[in-house]
Order: structure tokens, then sequence, then C-alpha cells
């Protein structure tokens, strides 16, 4: 989850009964009291099954790339660690597309960013708008994040440097699949650099070892470019 997006609660074994990562999303037991006032940042999260994408989003017409840990454990080949959420990384360009196959959902932007407000079907969001949030109902826990970037032409643009570009016929690493694109893991760890949590560097550590040398160089220049003297250089 990019910095400046509304931060869902901390994951809580205990609370959730012990669910599997893998557990499909199921709805509020309850909603607030009448006459209280909730930030819909504060609800919870029950990420969506990444397995579930490909239906959810079938007619679509545009491409999009499983992101975030989920890309990162699908890289791995096993679940490497607990999820707050699941991340989908899609075009600015397409942002109809998204909206309208979601259209019974309950959608919301991150605008201004760290806050939350409805994304109604037909709005164009704001250049600078780059994170949303997906639930079935409106008392449904948060399922779904699109993190919606920039592209040059055939190029994506990266969000926080815009001299950096990749071709967007690149952007599928080697755990993607006929049904379902998942992002390189050399992109999803340079959008996990300027973080720098817990769960970044651990997803650093369980990815590192198996990129590929290519990937592994592209990583480093990046890096390099966007953020001179970064740790992670050490790591590659």
């Amino acid at each position: 989850m990019p910095r400046g997006t509304p931060r869902p609660p901390s994951y809580d074994a205990s609370r959730r009964g012990r669910r599997s990562p893998w557990s499909p999303p199921r709805p509020c037991s309850s909603s607030p009291a009448s006459g209280s006032e909730v930030e819909p940042y504060q609800l919870p999260w029950s990420p969506l099954d990444p397995a579930a994408l490909p239906d959810l989003l079938a007619d679509v017409g545009a491409p999009w790339w499983l992101a975030g840990g989920w890309s990162i454990d699908a890289f791995v080949g096993r679940v490497t660690r607990v999820h707050e959420d699941t991340d989908v990384l899609v075009l600015r360009r397409d942002q109809a597309a998204f909206r309208s196959a979601l259209t019974s959902w309950d959608v919301h932007a991150a605008d201004p960013p760290g806050t939350l407000r409805p994304w109604p079907v037909g709005e164009t969001l704001p250049v600078g708008v780059h994170d949303v949030w997906c639930r079935p109902t409106p008392s449904s826990p948060w399922a779904l994040q699109l993190m919606i970037d920039d592209t040059g032409g055939e190029d994506w643009v990266y969000r926080r440097d815009a001299r950096l570009r990749r071709p967007v016929s690149s952007l599928a690493g080697p755990a993607s699949d006929p049904a379902r694109q998942v992002l390189a893991p050399e992109v999803q760890l340079l959008q996990k650099s300027k973080g720098r949590r817990p769960k970044d560097e651990a997803d650093l550590a369980a990815a590192a070892p198996l990129l590929s040398p290519e990937a592994r160089s592209w990583l480093r220049d990046a890096l390099d470019l966007v953020s001179p003297g970064h740790d992670w250089v050490r790591s590659l």
C-alpha cells in the first residue's frame, strides 16, 4: 500500500478467528451504532482472495496486474506472511473500465491522499489520485485496492519519479498465467522501496534471492536513479 493512503487496521488473528489469509471476504457482522460517525478508512479489511480476481474483472477489457505482497507471494510460490489487503495495479487511461466493472460495489478514492471519498461511476479521477478502495457493500469490510498508475505512450511511468519508465508490455512477471497477470517482482519491490516497513523488508528478503539477473539489474538501476544510496542495493 503506497504512502499517503489511509492504512487498514492491523491484522488481528484472534479477532478474525485465525482465518487463513486465502479465505474469501465476509460481510461485517454489525454496522456502526446509529448516530455515530465512522470514517470509511476506519472500517476493517477482509482482503479479497486473489483467485477471485479473474472472475471479478473478467469484463474489464483492459490489462491489470496483481500487485502488493500477494504478487511477491505468487512469485515466490508460497504464502510468506499475512496480508492486510489485496492490491491490483491498473493504468489511469483504463480507470473508467474498472469503475464500470465495479458498478455494484462501494468504491472510494483517496482524494485528497490520506482521506477517502466516494468515486461515482462516470467520474474521471484527477491526476494525482492513485489509490482506490473497494468493497462489495457499504457495510462490508474493504476487500480490494486499485493502484492507478500513469502512462506515457506505451510506457508505464513510475509515480514517484517520471524519469523511470518501462514498457507496459513488460509489467507482467514470471508468476503470470493466462487468467491473471502478476506484477513483475522487481517493479513491485521498487514500489515498496520507499516505505521500508517491516513487511516490505520481508518481501525483499523473500523475493531477492529468486530474481533473475535481468530483474536484479533493472531494480538496482532503478534504485540508483530514484533513490541513490538506497540500502536495498546491497541486497541485490
